[in-house]
């Protein structure tokens, strides 16, 4: 039986990505340096002491200059400094809410180190087949992940540099991915068939297991090499310690996982035992939603499984029904002690139990100082673990028990209208020849990766 645990958290938007960052150029190392007034120097070629009055034996106290970056790799004739190691992970650190112990944080900058060397290679590969990305889709992207954390582009500038980081590195991160997307489809995509008799098999196979489990799995794969396989076990007992202590699963698999599935935080999809490896298929079946399964041996290397939802082949799932939904909420003021909300929220409760049917919902609130927001077409598989089985399990009109924090306030929720999923039929044959393909690009892409690294001239500091 795998080790099997239950990370603490759920997953946050795959905005949280970490950043990265690369000087361009040597030319950046000194900028920065300030003009000196000249100095008077004797035959010796030392400096007059009468005019400074130096001491003859000099302590250096601090970093002799704060602007010279000295590379920590240079792959290929581009330099990697240990400023571009320090900002991606900061990124990472701040993901995880800032909790990253001593020794794990240098295991996560060897690491960071690795995925810096691969981008460097992916992006290095993409220009030597005219692959360009313009500068105006990676400002685009950029402010679309600003705009995940509800801020204008300066104002994400201004908190990534507070964390530690730089626009210039995430901007590098959407080069990189989009640059190495682009080069799979030119050079991968076009020698990858999928035929209509292996499509027909899938839809069969998928009929004949209606009713049968099926999961929507995050992965993150580790290579490994019979050399260095003991390490990345290591590595990814780390990674898991770290999602259970309330690490984000996406967020680590966009910077360790060697999938493709990276960039989307590691989800592959709906997908059923049968079409995983054996090993994955075994964890899979044995693990509950929430749960984080590994590391799990897999030909290449190693890899780690996290089950995000659960539901039946081609069945209608309760999960997947409609809501409609009024919520009424207090808000408690700021220094309300744990005595003070409990006697709020046994008053909120007790007005609560007024309310006959949605009609009544604005009218309750009023009287309790309540506000009531509207909120239709809401699935209850979105909905909060603790939550789903309530609401699958009152009628329309009834209300949730309160629920809340100090911090949150409490609230209820009112079911005002629900509409029953319809049957579920399989993908389209579109769907499952696009999901083929991109298993065998998938593969493909790692050859092409591993390739590049054996062909790469690397010097470490």
């Amino acid at each position: 039986m795998l080790p099997v645990v239950s990370p603490s958290h759920r997953m946050i938007p795959a905005a949280r990505s970490a950043l990265r960052t690369l000087f361009l150029s040597s030319a950046l190392i000194g900028v920065g340096v300030q003009g000196v007034a000249a100095q008077t120097v004797d035959d010796t070629g030392g400096v007059s002491s009468q005019q400074l009055n130096l001491p003859k034996d000099v302590t250096i106290f601090g970093k002799s200059d704060p602007n010279i970056r000295k590379a920590t790799a240079i792959v290929n004739g581009r330099i990697i400094t240990g400023t571009d190691v320090d900002q991606r992970l900061a990124l990472i650190i701040t993901a995880n809410g800032g909790k990253v112990e001593a020794e794990e944080k240098e295991r996560l900058r060897v690491q960071v180190l690795r995925n810096l060397i691969d981008e460097t290679l992916q992006i290095q590969e993409a220009a030597a087949n005219d692959i360009k990305v313009d500068p105006a889709e990676v400002q685009q992207s950029y402010e679309r992940v600003a705009a995940n954390f509800r801020q204008s582009p300066p104002q994400f500038e201004a908190y990534l540099r507070t964390q530690g980081s730089s626009s210039a590195s995430i901007k590098r991160q959407i080069e990189g991915e989009l640059a190495w997307s682009r080069l799979q489809r030119r050079n991968i995509q076009p020698f990858v068939n999928v035929s209509e008799d292996e499509v027909k098999s899938v839809v069969d196979r998928l009929n004949a297991a209606k009713g049968t489990d099926e999961y929507r799995i995050g992965e993150i794969y580790l290579s490994a090499t019979p050399e260095n396989r003991a390490q990345i076990v290591a590595n990814a007992r780390n990674i898991i310690e770290q999602i259970q202590k309330g690490g984000s699963f996406p967020a680590y698999a966009r910077q360790f996982s060697e999938a493709s599935t990276a960039a989307v935080g590691g989800d592959l999809g709906w997908v059923r035992p049968a079409q995983l490896p054996p090993e994955l298929a075994q964890a899979a079946t044995d693990m509950q939603v929430g749960q984080i399964a590994g590391p799990i041996e897999v030909a290449g290397g190693v890899s780690l499984l996290y089950v995000m939802d659960k539901r039946k082949v081609l069945t209608a799932d309760p999960r997947d029904s409609l809501l409609s939904l009024k919520q009424l909420s207090v808000i408690f003021p700021k220094g309300t002690t744990k005595e003070q909300a409990s006697a709020k929220a046994a008053t909120f409760a007790a007005a609560i139990k007024e309310i006959k049917g949605c009609g009544q919902a604005n009218e309750v609130g009023a009287k309790i100082g309540a506000d009531v927001v509207d909120n239709d077409n809401v699935k209850v598989r979105d909905l909060p673990p603790q939550l789903q089985d309530i609401l699958l399990n009152i009628q329309v009109g009834q209300t949730t028990p309160p629920f809340g924090s100090i911090t949150d306030g409490v609230r209820v929720l009112v079911v005002c209208g629900r509409d029953d999923p319809t049957s579920a039929n399989a993908p389209d044959a579109q769907q499952i020849q696009a999901q083929l393909e991109e298993e065998r690009v998938n593969k493909r892409a790692r050859i092409y990766l591993r390739d590049l690294r054996r062909d790469a001239v690397i010097e470490y500091n």
